[in-house]
């Protein structure tokens, strides 16, 4: 089975995932990227008004196979 390398970008730059992961199918890829995100954005510092937390995955060749995105937005409505 092939090895995919989950790489984040935050506000403080990127975090190279240099062990990766090997899963069963391009599915439950997708499933664990986009499972991450939540729990990365817990574990962030809030600073501003708008955070995004963004994972890319790569394959064993170094080539980028899939991305996702969680941005969180906030503001005073007063």
């Amino acid at each position: 089975m092939p090895r995919y390398f989950l790489d984040l970008y935050n506000g403080d730059g990127l975090t190279v995932d240099d062990h990766g992961q090997v899963f069963d199918s391009r599915e439950r890829l997708r499933r664990e990227a986009i499972l991450i995100l939540p729990d990365i954005i817990r574990d962030e510092m809030i600073e501003n008004d708008r955070t995004a937390i963004t994972v890319k995955v790569r394959d064993e060749s170094g080539r980028q196979v899939f991305e996702a995105s969680l941005v969180i937005s906030s503001s005073w409505c007063d």
